[in-house]
Order: C-alpha cells, then structure tokens, then sequence
C-alpha cells in the first residue's frame, strides 16, 4: 500500500499535537466512537489529515451539503497530491422523485438531470476502493442510499494481460453486459470501438480523455496502452489493466433471468391482495406497469426506475439493507463525521422521509412492495457498518458525548488569538449603548457588526443608525454572492463601520478589523439564539485581539448560559496557554482584497467545470443547447473579468463571437 503522506508547509502547533496523537492512539487502540471538539480556527481540517498520515486506513469523510464537501475534497487533494482523494456526492442536478397524490389523484414521473462529472467521480471513488488502499472518500449523506453489490461490481470487472489469448468478439459481449456501448465512430465515456486489431475502451471512472487501447496479434495481446482519447498520444505502456463496469448496477445475464422470476411472483401475490381488497384499478395499473417492466429487463438489460427492483434482483429479504458506499470499504476504514452537530441528524432524517413517499405508490398500484427496501440505510444500519468514527465539531451534541469514548479538544489557535469577552447587558437603552461601543471602535479603526431576527428589524435599524450619521450597511440572504463581496469589503477598509444582519455565520467569512459585535434580542428561544449559533456568532469576533461581544437581553437564557460558560471556560485555558508559552495575540493581518477570495475562485471553479460538462455533451446545431453554452461562457467571462484575469476574459470572448459567427446566436 502507497503511505498516506501529508504535505503542507505548517507543522502542527497549539492544540493539534495533542489531539493528532490522543485520537490516532484512541482509533489504534480500539476505539469505536471519538470526538475532536475544534473551535473555529484551530485548524480541524490540519488535524483529520495528520491523523489520516498516522493511522494509515482508508477513510471516509462525511459532510451535510455539497459546498462543504466541494470545500473538503480540495483541502484534502492538496494535503495528499500522491494518494487517491475522492469525491462522492449525489449526482443529480436536478431530481424530482417519483411520487403520487392521492387528495388530487396526481402522479408525478420520476423526473432527474444527471450531472456526467460527477456520475464520473462517484465511479473514481468505487474504483480506487477495489484497486488501493490509501483511498480518501469525501462525500455527503448520499453514501447511505443503495448502490450497486460491490461482490458484483469487483466479480465481472475483466482482466487483460499481455500475452493473453483474446476475441475482440467475446470481449466485445462482456463489455455490453459490463453497461458500455460500441460506438465506432466517437470514443466517449463508456463506449468502445473496434479497428481491425485494435480496441479502444474508454472507461466512465478514468480522468478526463484517458482511455485504453488494446492491440492484438493474431489473438494474442502485444500491447496495453493508457493515452489520450482526443490527441490519440500515447500516456503509458502496460503489462496489464482491468475494466471495471460503466455502471454501479450491473447484474449478469442468468442472474437478471432469477430476479425477473422472483418480480413475477411478487407481482402475482400482490395482486391477489388488492384484488382481495377491491381495489381493481389499482391490480390492473400495477400489472401493466410492472408487466412492462419485466419485459424491459429481459430484453435490454434494463428498464426506467429499475432501483425499485433492486432488493429482487440482489435477491434480499424484506427489510434487509442495501448496499451501500460504505459496503465498498475495508473493514478497517475510518469514518470522519464533519460538523457531526447537523451532519448525524441529517443521517437519521433520511429513511422516514424516504419511505412515507415510496408507501403511497405501493398502496395505489404504482410500485410492488418490494420498492420499499430500495432507500437509504436506517440509522442503526448506518452505525452498524461503521467501523470507527471520529466526529468533528465545535458544538457536539449530548449523543456524540454519551458515545464517545474520548473526547479532544482543540481549543488553542495557532495564531495565538482568545476567544472574545462576552457581556450581558439590558436590552432598555440598548440604541444609545451600541453607538457609544460603535463610536470607540470608529475612534481605534475598527468594526462592528450587529444581529438582529428579521430583515425588516435589519433594514430599519440601518436607515435609524444611518440618521446618527454613522457608516452603515445591512446584508442579508436577498443580496447576492458578489455585492455581498462587496459590502464586506467596504467594511474591512473603513467605507463602512458597521455592518447589520440577521445569520452572519457562513464559514470562510474572514473579518479581523471586527472587535465588537452586538447580539439583539439574544434571549430569544429559537434557532438563531440556540447555544450552538451563539457560540459561533462570539467566534466572529475572535480574529482580533480586542474582540468583545455585547448580548442584549432582559434575562439570561439557557442557550446564553452555557454559550457563556464554554466562552470564559476556553479563554482562561488560552491565556493560561499564551502565558506559559510567552505568546502574545495580536489581530489577523490580511490584505482588504482577501476578503472572501475563496467564493471567488469556488464560484469561477464552478464555472469551469460547468463549461467543461456542457462542451463535451452538447450539440452546437441546436439552438437551445447552443444558447445554454453561450450562457455558460458569459458567466465564465465575467468570473474571469471579475478576478481580473483579463486575458482568459478576452479569450472566452472571443470563443463566444467565434460560435455565434459560425452557428447563430
């Protein structure tokens, strides 16, 4: 096995030593549930990587929406460039799940837009777990929903060695029922060719444009070759390579036959039931539907909506689980839960919500039973299969604690800062106390911000501070990605001094200039003033080294309580920290133009790869997909132009004048 190996110009330092070692020691020793208890800007992401380097497993990193995850992927594939770091996520860029009404008698098809990048990634993933072992997998909840069987997926993979005896005739067959297609006149993503002696195959899984050439002799294989499927260079020479199948669900032949038999059997119970139970439109609307299906399977291999048939065709009992992304790892890996606060809730919510949709086709002649037993795992299912688990949070919940068998801290940052003061004070007078507090940080340089609960609250407290003659702006979920960049700005170079809103919480938003924040309304029961927004809401301050957050209230509330109590407790271990050590916390220095630069190339990045899906899909003689295309190129124009990267704008420019000329707008 390749070593994982960490690269990064930083050793570890403050808290991460310790929590490096007590975890990777914990996780060797046996330790089936851990936590690593991070503040934000303790470097959480350094640590899981450098424990990764030390326990040497394959290790599964689970976050609770794409953007995190995207975020993760990147930082990881820059920690480890020599080891295999993937990336699964759902595949759909639009899904709409079949369902049925029954108030308004409304059948809704299955209706989903299938992104090939991603589809491409998710088949990377699968295939580095059969082939490797120093595999990093970042995915989000979509790893607990059904797969196809990896027994399967590694049994019919085929294996070509030089010297082999070969007939491109039998290869050709197993490759059809592998899922690809022969198409002899474009090599594209999990297609084949055959000329004369020489077989191109391009697997769905390879980086982009790699494909395989194998070429004979006669019958005997004389050459492997890895190259490039749009130059035709050749990229390496092999003794040998595998295939592995185009699809996650593949099924041989003689196999789909057993499962068609046992969807007929069901089918024939089932509707001696809704018969029995008068329900004649329904036997019959079931019958021709599945009916059809069946005659799909055995004639294509396949047939619309087949993962309601999986649990048939894998042969399972009823209730028995999936199988899943995790089936596909060792049994020795490591599970990483990020931001384990929402991501294990988002877990547990899958199969319930999952299921109440699924009962209604079942009960109405849409759909066998059997359907049922195609959805995400239950939570035990999930706790079952996972081996180890490390959880990653600054905020872990009572059942994180309850299973961990140890707990870390990672409290002190490597820059040294503390966490911010926090006061309590009366919310009578509170206008008059703000503006002395926004006035000092004026007098010394520095920003402010101010929460509030609603919009309404953010945009009239504007328009009242504005009238004190005060710099001000408010910022909110309707003002988009770029003015927000904007505003943000303004108030890291002192155009404005104080900045009002309701959630200001979003990750990578960098404001060391900010010392004082004001909280409104902070014994409000509800999700933006729980103990956990609180205690995320006083870490935006704790970029300078004078921060103090203000919590307006007429009494204390648990949630401020405790956000409170853990606030003082990990100040005092940092100054005792800082004072042992002879450190002294000193602001952030970071350029304006830093101001969230990372949603910048994040948003041009998107775009790239958007371009790249759609110049490699679409057809520039028709007019819809043309006019998408030439949107998609605007949009990468103007991201290039707003990084200032004015040749690459001046270059897609061009492409753009250059299609419209020769095709139409």
């Amino acid at each position: 096995m390749k070593k994982f190996v960490v690269h990064s110009p930083f050793e570890p330092s403050g808290d991460q030593p310790q929590a490096i070692q007590k975890l990777a020691d914990g996780f060797l020793a046996g330790n089936k549930f851990q936590t690593l208890k991070g503040i934000t800007g303790s470097g959480k992401t350094f640590t899981m990587a450098k424990i990764i380097e030390k326990i040497q497993r394959p290790t599964l990193i689970i976050s609770h929406n794409k953007t995190l995850s995207a975020q993760l992927y990147k930082e990881f594939k820059n920690f480890f460039p020599e080891n295999a770091v993937e990336y699964f996520v759902s595949y759909y860029d639009y899904y709409q799940p079949e369902a049925y009404i029954p108030a308004r008698d409304l059948y809704i098809e299955k209706d989903s837009s299938v992104n090939d990048e991603i589809d491409r990634l998710r088949l990377k993933a699968t295939y580095s777990l059969m082939e490797r072992r120093d595999v990093i997998v970042i995915a989000t909840v979509s790893c607990i929903y059904g797969l196809g069987m990896p027994e399967l997926y590694k049994d019919m993979r085929i294996h070509i060695e030089c010297g082999d005896s070969l007939d491109f005739s039998d290869l050709a067959k197993q490759l059809v029922s592998l899922q690809y297609h022969r198409n002899d006149i474009v090599l594209e993503r999990g297609t084949f060719r055959i000329k004369g002696d020489v077989m191109d195959i391009f697997p769905p899984y390879m980086e982009t444009d790699e494909a395989y050439r194998i070429e004979l002799d006669w019958d005997q294989v004389v050459k492997i070759k890895r190259f490039n499927a749009i130059t035709g260079a050749t990229q390496e020479d092999l003794q040998e390579t595998v295939i592995y199948p185009s699809k996650h669900f593949v099924v041989p032949q003689d196999m789909l036959y057993q499962a068609c038999d046992r969807i007929q059997a069901e089918l024939d119970d089932r509707l001696e039931v809704l018969r029995g139970q008068g329900k004649i439109l329904e036997a019959e609307r079931l019958k021709t539907k599945t009916t059809y299906d069946i005659e799909m399977m055995k004639e294509m291999g396949y047939c619309s909506g087949i993962e309601n048939y999986s649990a048939p065709i894998a042969n399972r009992a009823p209730g028995v689980p999936p199988t899943t992304l995790l089936h596909y790892f060792p049994d020795d890996f490591l599970c990483m839960i990020d931001e384990a606060h929402v991501t294990v809730p988002q877990v547990g919510a899958m199969y319930e919500g999952d299921r109440s949709r699924k009962q209604n086709l079942i009960d109405f002649g849409f759909r066998l039973p059997s359907a049922l037993d195609n959805r995400p795992l239950k939570f035990d299912e999930f706790s079952k299969k996972m081996n180890q688990v490390i959880y990653v949070t600054a905020t872990p919940r009572k059942e994180e604690l309850e299973k961990s068998s140890l707990v870390v801290e990672q409290i002190i940052r490597p820059t040294g800062l503390l966490d911010p003061i926090v006061e309590v004070r009366p919310s009578e007078g509170q206008m008059e106390d703000i503006y002395r507090e926004v006035k000092e940080r004026i007098e010394r340089h520095e920003r402010s911000l101010i929460l509030t609960l609603t919009k309404k609250m953010a945009e009239d407290l504007t328009d009242y501070l504005l009238g004190l003659d005060l710099k001000v702006k408010y910022i909110h979920s309707e003002i988009d990605t770029f003015e927000r960049v904007e505003i943000l700005k303004s108030l890291r170079s002192g155009e404005i001094d104080v900045l009002i809103g309701i959630n200001l919480l979003r990750e990578g938003i960098d404001l060391p200039e900010v010392s004082f924040i004001a909280l409104l309304d902070a014994d409000k029961i509800g999700f933006l003033r729980s103990t956990t927004s609180l205690i995320q809401i006083i870490g935006r301050a704790a970029r300078n080294s004078e921060g103090k957050v203000v919590m307006y209230a007429d009494r204390k509330s648990q949630a401020m309580e405790e956000a409170i109590t853990e606030t003082a407790r990990r100040r005092s271990i940092q100054e005792a920290y800082n004072k042992e050590h002879g450190i002294t916390p000193k602001t952030i220095a970071k350029a304006v133009e830093d101001i969230l630069e990372h949603e910048k190339t994040e948003a041009k990045d998107t775009v790239e790869v958007e371009v790249d899906v759609l110049q490699k899909t679409m057809n520039l003689f028709v007019p819809a997909q043309r006019k998408k295309f030439i949107a998609a190129l605007t949009k990468q124009m103007e991201q290039y132009a707003d990084c200032l990267e004015y040749e690459k704008a001046a270059a897609v420019r061009d492409k753009i004048l250059d299609i419209e000329k020769t095709y139409g707008k």
